[in-house]
């Protein structure tokens, strides 16, 4: 294959020099292939060996989970999310409690509270909690009662905070670790803010995980370096000794597994009944499953960018891409896998959630697969719907429909998306038709700031330009090209074309990505796909409408690095490209000057694409 067609599969951005190749998706390891013990020097039937029915019969049992249908009943099945609502800013936490009760926080210091109800949930109250992300004070919240009860100021910026008190309890315990340095202190919940302990010999290394078993009134901690430890959060703060079969010399365990791999566990979550723990891990990308009582890994998957790449190439992707969208992907990776490192995301898969049996070792389910969201915090609900009334054995049997819904189940999966202000339901029900066309499972639960109603005001005015705006000239050093646009469909990318244009902004730059019978591309101020911006400073969103398809010639797309990624790059192009649909808007088509596109698509470029000489757009008329 060469070069061009190599680098065909990535539309968009490219990498600057140094930066990692991403890659997209990773799956279980596939079975072991059973060996034929057949020879070729047996002729005719031959009577069995001793002991070899008992080894055929070892080698074809596999691994079966009781009962698993009913654990997939109990947990969502769409491939779409049903509804979303929104905070003002990035939301980083959505949290279900064991009252029924969703928690959601933003980067803005906001707290949400919602509450399940037998379908959806209902908001219950809004607390401004911080004025910053982190102000070094702690904010105790009664829950049930939606009140704060209490407001430690703590003296120091934290790290990481876990209540570490069993159920019941009269005095809640808060341990809080800091952030430059290893201690960890224990605060009573509703107390003046003076420390009941400190711990200071557990780690030597900022604390950033702490999770907290009520079974065995044990608490796992995980600092910056590498090191997880277990502790009891009472007096003598050390290796529980009343827990039975629990391990004694962390020598016994795996759980020098993450220095030996030079990472860092990104979170730690322990099962409902704390017998195991899971973790996933950067930079090695691993998801580990750890026994809790003997320490031992007993799971690892590798969802590694070099697995996701060898699995798509081999074709043993539970769910395969098109090359093209995986190159795609690609790009979206290589743009977020160093910042996932640096800010310590706990996973990042835009291919869909995957629901695995570990029992069996496969993927049972893939939820979102096709949404655009990159899903991020994730925290299920399985609860039972409430019992209203006396039920009798009646109208058990009955077959009323009424009492038959009342007694059906919502599990709920509530996930966080990658920068993005909304959170995400998935449930056992796909969005109504059209909903997703109309946006009416977007929910628009915010009021708009003041500057959101300023332009909101000045956004007729605007728009009566726009819709005036509907073609161009592109004036190019071979050429002009005549343009129609369509503000109806793409207004976003339009207004962006047409600001870029009036600025001045697209002069003299350069073609810098030219591929035969695909496309030809622009845009960049830089002139190595790397740079460009819109005309508002970030990156807007995409805009895709069943109108418009990538199935003919001349279509004028913006590039991009993967969702919601549109600067100021443009391409138009020589070939229909369905693959690209849903992936790249389009906001414009070229009705004449076509000999203007083939001779800067037949121009002689390098390994990279690019044209030997410089080709440049002179000026850019809208009309």
């Amino acid at each position: 294959m060469s070069d061009s067609e190599q680098d065909a599969s990535v539309l968009g951005k490219r990498a600057r020099n140094g930066e990692a190749e991403p890659a997209e998706d990773t799956e279980m390891d596939p079975p072991p292939a059973v060996q034929d013990d057949d020879s070729d020097d047996d002729v005719g039937p031959m009577p069995m060996p001793e002991g070899a029915a008992a080894s055929t019969a070892a080698k074809k049992k596999r691994k079966v989970l009781p009962h698993e249908r009913l654990y997939l009943d109990h947990l969502p099945n769409a491939d779409r999310y049903h509804k979303s609502f929104m905070h003002r800013d990035v939301i980083n936490f959505a949290v279900v409690t064991r009252t029924e009760f969703i928690i959601t926080t933003s980067t803005d210091g906001h707290l949400k509270l919602w509450k399940k109800q037998d379908q959806g949930i209902e908001f219950v109250k809004h607390y401004r909690a911080h004025m910053s992300p982190i102000d070094g004070n702690a904010k105790v919240f009664d829950v049930v009662n939606f009140d704060m009860i209490n407001m430690i100021k703590l003296g120091f910026m934290p790290k990481a905070c876990c209540w570490v008190h069993r159920r019941g309890q009269a005095q809640g315990i808060l341990a809080v670790s800091e952030e430059s340095s290893g201690t960890i202190r224990l605060y009573d919940g509703r107390g003046d803010g003076t420390p009941l302990e400190t711990l200071d010999k557990l780690h030597r290394s900022p604390v950033h995980l702490l999770s907290y078993s009520d079974r065995f009134d044990c608490v796992i901690s995980a600092d910056d370096s590498g090191f997880i430890e277990y502790w009891r959060p009472s007096e003598g703060f050390e290796l529980p000794t009343n827990v039975p079969e629990l391990w004694s010399f962390k020598s016994q365990t795996d759980l020098y597994e993450f220095k030996k791999s030079r990472s860092t566990p990104t979170c730690i979550t322990l099962s409902p009944d704390s017998l195991s723990f899971v973790t996933f891990s950067l930079p090695d990308r691993q998801i580990r499953i750890f026994s809790f009582l003997t320490g031992k890994m007993t799971r690892k998957y590798d969802e590694s960018l070099a697995a996701i790449q060898e699995m798509q190439q081999a074709g043993t992707a539970v769910y395969r891409v098109e090359d093209m969208e995986f190159g795609r992907r690609l790009a979206w990776k290589r743009k977020s896998s160093f910042q996932a490192q640096m800010e310590r995301y706990p996973g990042m898969d835009q291919r869909g959630i995957k629901v695995v049996n570990t029992v069996t070792n496969r993927v049972v389910r893939l939820l979102g697969k096709d949404e655009t969201v990159r899903w991020m915090n994730l925290s299920l609900y399985q609860g039972a719907p409430a019992k209203r009334g006396l039920t009798t054995v009646a109208m058990a049997a009955s077959a009323n429909p009424i009492l038959a819904d009342k007694a059906v189940r919502d599990p709920t999966l509530f996930c966080t998306g990658l920068k993005r202000q909304r959170f995400y339901m998935f449930t056992r029900s796909e969005p109504e038709d059209g909903s997703s066309k109309s946006g009416d499972r977007d929910i628009f639960n915010e009021r708009p700031t003041r500057d959101e109603q300023t332009i909101a005001a000045a956004a007729p005015a605007a728009a009566s330009r726009t819709a005036l705006a509907s073609s161009a000239t592109i004036h190019t050093t071979l050429g002009d090209m005549h343009l129609r646009l369509f503000p109806q469909q793409a207004p976003k990318a339009v207004e962006n074309f047409m600001g870029h244009a009036r600025s001045g902004y697209y002069d003299n730059v350069i073609f810098h990505r030219v591929i035969p019978k695909f496309m030809i591309q622009t845009g960049d101020p830089l002139g190595d796909g790397t740079g460009g911006v819109s005309i508002w400073g970030n990156e807007f969103e995409d805009e895709f409408s069943d109108d418009l398809k990538h199935d003919r010639p001349y279509t004028v797309s913006m590039a991009n690095a993967g969702p919601g990624t549109n600067g100021s790059q443009f391409f138009i192009t020589t070939n229909a490209t369905p693959w690209l649909d849903k992936k790249h808007t389009i906001f414009g088509r070229v009705l004449s000057g076509l000999e203007t596109v083939h001779a800067i698509e037949n121009v002689k470029t390098n390994k990279a694409d690019k044209p030997y000489e410089d080709i440049k757009i002179v000026n850019i008329d809208v009309e």
